[in-house]
Order: C-alpha cells, then sequence, then structure tokens
C-alpha cells in the first residue's frame, strides 16, 4: 500500500515538473538578472527546453515534433529581408518617408500606432514587429526620444492592429482555418475592425499618460532623406517586399477562392528572401546577422509548451472550473488569461475543438481571435511580436523589462477586452 502510494505521489509530482519550470522560466523572464548574472529571454527559454527534456518530460521525438517549422522559416526568410532593408540603408529612406512630416512626439506616436497597426493586418504583426524595430529605434535616437516609449508604441500598434484579419497573426490564421467561417475576411472586419480603432486610440492615450514628460516635444528638424550605402542591395530589399505583397495577395486571393490550395506564410517568406541570399554579394553578412537567438527562443517555446501541454493541467484545470465556455465573456477571459501561461496559438489550438463540440458560431471564434491576440498588450510572452521586437531592440542595446511592459500593458489589455467584449455582445 506505502508502495503505491508513493507512486502515486510521484507521478503527480512528476505531472507537474513541466509547470514549475514554466513557472521559472516567466520569473527569470521577470526579474532578468540574477546577482551579476543578466540573463536574456531567449537564455530562459532555452534553459526551460533543456531541463523538460532532461527530466523526460518530453520525449526527444515529441519535442522534435512539437517544433512548428512553418513558423521557424518564415521568421528566419523575414529576418533575412529586414537585416537586407537595414543593412542597405533602405530601412532609413522608408523611416524619411513615413514619419519626416511628424512635428511633435504627438504626431510621431500616432503614425506608429496607425499605420503599423494597420499594417500588421496585412502583413502579419510578426512582420511588422522585424521591419519596425530598428526603424522606431532610428528615430528615438535622431530625436532623442525614449526608446521604450516607440518600442512599446510598436508593440501595441501590431498586437492590436493584427486582430481585425485573419492573416493579422498565426492565431487568427488557426481560427479563420477551422472550417467555421464562411468568409473569414468579411467577418474579421465586420466584427472587430471598430473595436480594433478605439483600442488603438486608447492605446495612444495611455501611452500618453504612462509618459507624459515625452508628449508634446517637438521633434529635431528631419533630416534629408538618407542616402543608400548599396544600391544593389537596395534593389534587392525593394525587390523582396514587393514580393512579400504580392503573395499576402496571392493567399488572400486563395483563401477566397480556393480554401483547399493553402500559401503557406513559410513560403511567402523563403521566396522574399530568396532573391537576396541568392543575389546580394552581402549574403554571408546578412545570414550572420538575423536574430538567431530569436529562432533558438521559438524553438525552445515550442518545446515547452509541448510539455506543458503534455501535462494536461491546464486542460484539466479547465474542465474541473465547469465554465461555460460558450459564453462570450469566458471565452475572452480565457482567451486573455491563458495565453500569458501557453502562449495563443497553443490556447487557440486547446480552445477550437472544445468550441467545436458545441458547434461554435462565429461571435464565438471572433471574440476567440480578439482574446487571444490582445493578449500580447498585457505581458511580454503574451505575443511572438513582442519576444522579436525585445530581441531585436537588445541587439542594439535597448530593452524593454518585464515590470515596464507589465505596468502599462496590464490596464491597456483590460480596456480593450472591455471594447471587445462590449461589442461582440451586443452582436451576439
Amino acid at each position: 500500500m506505502r508502495n503505491d502510494t508513493w507512486k502515486v505521489d510521484q507521478n503527480m509530482a512528476t505531472e507537474y515538473i513541466s509547470i514549475i519550470v514554466l513557472s521559472i522560466v516567466f520569473f527569470l523572464i521577470a526579474v532578468r538578472k540574477i546577482g551579476s548574472i543578466r540573463i536574456k529571454i531567449w537564455q530562459a527559454m532555452t534553459m526551460g527546453a533543456i531541463i523538460v527534456l532532461v527530466t523526460g518530460q518530453i520525449s526527444p521525438l515529441a519535442a522534435l515534433y512539437s517544433v512548428n517549422i512553418d513558423v521557424i522559416v518564415f521568421l528566419f526568410g523575414m529576418f533575412v529581408v529586414g537585416e537586407s532593408m537595414l543593412r542597405s540603408g533602405y530601412l532609413n529612406t522608408l523611416s524619411y518617408k513615413l514619419f519626416h512630416r511628424a512635428v511633435n512626439v504627438d504626431h510621431l506616436v500616432l503614425l506608429i500606432l496607425f499605420p503599423m497597426g494597420l499594417l500588421s493586418a496585412i502583413l502579419m504583426n510578426d512582420t511588422l514587429a522585424i521591419i519596425g524595430t530598428p526603424l522606431v529605434i532610428g528615430l528615438s535616437r535622431e530625436h532623442g526620444i525614449s526608446s521604450k516609449l516607440l518600442l512599446l508604441t510598436l508593440a501595441f500598434a501590431v498586437t492590436t492592429g493584427s486582430v481585425m484579419s485573419p492573416i493579422g497573426n498565426p492565431q487568427n490564421l488557426l481560427i479563420a482555418s477551422s472550417g467555421g467561417i464562411v468568409s473569414p475576411f468579411i467577418s474579421f472586419v465586420l466584427y472587430l475592425a471598430i473595436p480594433t480603432i478605439l483600442s488603438l486610440t486608447v492605446a495612444f492615450f495611455i501611452l500618453r499618460v504612462f509618459y507624459r514628460s515625452e508628449f508634446h516635444k517637438p521633434l529635431v528638424e528631419n533630416q534629408n532623406e538618407a542616402v543608400n550605402n548599396d544600391n544593389r542591395l537596395v534593389q534587392l530589399s525593394k525587390l523582396a517586399l514587393v514580393l512579400i505583397i504580392i503573395l499576402i495577395g496571392v493567399k488572400v486571393t486563395l483563401v477566397l477562392i480556393a480554401p483547399s490550395l493553402e500559401m503557406r506564410l513559410s513560403y511567402i517568406a523563403i521566396i522574399a528572401a530568396l532573391p537576396i541570399i541568392l543575389l546580394s554579394r552581402q549574403r554571408g553578412a546578412i545570414v550572420r546577422n538575423i536574430d538567431w537567438s530569436t529562432l533558438l527562443f521559438f524553438v525552445s517555446m515550442f518545446v515547452l509548451m509541448a510539455s506543458v501541454w503534455q501535462s494536461g493541467v491546464f486542460q484539466g484545470l479547465i474542465s474541473g472550473m465547469n465554465l461555460d465556455i460558450t459564453s462570450i465573456p469566458t471565452i475572452m477571459a480565457i482567451g486573455v488569461l491563458l495565453s500569458q501561461l501557453i502562449s495563443n496559438v497553443p490556447m487557440v489550438a486547446l480552445f477550437i475543438p472544445l468550441l467545436s463540440t458545441n458547434g461554435a458560431s462565429v461571435v464565438q471564434l471572433m471574440t476567440l481571435a480578439a482574446g487571444s491576440t490582445i493578449a500580447g498588450n498585457m505581458l511580454v510572452l503574451g505575443a511572438a511580436s513582442n519576444v522579436i521586437i525585445i530581441q531585436n531592440a537588445e541587439k542594439q542595446g535597448q530593452t524593454i523589462e518585464f515590470k515596464e511592459f507589465a505596468k502599462i500593458g496590464v490596464p491597456l489589455t483590460i480596456v480593450q477586452a472591455s471594447f471587445y467584449l462590449v461589442f461582440l455582445v451586443l452582436a451576439s
């Protein structure tokens, strides 16, 4: 009897190892420093993945299968395009064209929030995070503005703006392809466009409250349009951007007229990056300098989250709480809160089957999309785009601490969730 009891206790302890490891990873990402040792986000996540592998919480084969190769290839391709734009000087040219009319910080923040937000609905939030990070850091240095303000503006813009499109982020794409929505593009705009515009507006005012000393400052006189250093690489960068836009147009068209034909995001990114990799004289330097640590972070995250998923703790928690998972407020709350713990894409993958067993309505799916996406505005790990922004910023000597993000992100997310909730309840 004692032996059996010991085995039960041992099994229960083993079941919670992944959750304990996840909690430690969250703690390390939050404090970012132990003694004199500074811990980067990718290091904490990689350590977590190694521990669950070594302790047998996930098998090597299961870990391998858990890695979403489509996401990794997409990020690799977009990192190549982003590095090419930065190295060629073309990013400076784009920055001048987009922001040279800004006269003060208020105007500049609005120009980042709304254009970047709306573009993220078309080009995907991770794409804008990759391209936008060096751009806003350059603006902060040029005008003497807090880099934290502009990085947070970018993070909130690309997360919030991506809500209203089925191709704005990976979880929306997962929802749109689940088969429960007849016209995804129309449905996302119809249900989510108005609260998204309101959410971008409230982001501006909340940023102004927390960074009041930065606002109303006049900007230094804009410099002339930057001269590009490598004209050949500039042309290849332009070609890459054109290819991205064209292929996303093809993807949208296929979704509308031939849903069975799939244009993966990884195909788009790799096709766009190929001219740079094949034709640029700087291909070696570009590939060496892309953000490999962020790619390692995502590989590690997939492994750790798969281990947590296999533990069954969160599934059991939801079942044990006897929640009405079909109600709009419950879906919104679970979308926002659970995404902080197991990331939004795994959370959506978990929740869609639960909703489908009850015959998910369009409003329920739109609520899941809104909740799981704006969850990224609450904490650093709530969205992949946040991690991309912070990791890229740290390459240039800038960062946003966990508590700095949460201080603004938590109240912002509560207000934004209220907007979406009211609108979706009225629409149901």
